[in-house]
């Protein structure tokens, strides 16, 4: 019962002391005004919010997390080969990657990668 009591007790010291360290050390960051600004995809926030945007920029962000998202969808494919899915298995898988290739050659030729015009 008392080793319950002294971590509740540590516990709370510790968490109270990350708190207040915590409350000291912001209230020196909050001086600095280019700091305490929002910065959102390299526009400045204090010019006006109807500058033209960048459509390629757009989708190389788009095309970014399609491919991202393909990274952890092939995460369980060891484990598919492991657990005897077999024939099943494997194409699917690579169903799924010329799927991905023939999007990103289709992305490539079509020039969405190339990130500054020539």
């Amino acid at each position: 019962m008392l080793v319950f009591f002294v971590s509740v007790f540590i516990g709370a010291v510790v968490s109270i002391g990350v708190a207040v360290a915590a409350w000291f050390l912001a209230k020196r960051s909050i001086s600095d005004r280019e700091k305490s600004s929002p910065f959102e995809c390299g526009f400045d926030p204090k010019l006006s919010a109807r500058v033209p945007f960048s459509v390629r920029f757009f989708l190389l962000a788009v095309i970014f997390l399609i491919f991202d998202i393909e990274i952890a969808l092939l995460l369980p494919y060891p484990f598919v080969c492991i657990n005897g899915y077999g024939v099943v298995g494997v194409f699917g898988v690579g169903g799924f990657l010329i799927i991905l290739c023939v999007g990103l050659i289709h992305e490539w030729r079509e020039g969405s990668l190339d990130w500054v015009q020539s």
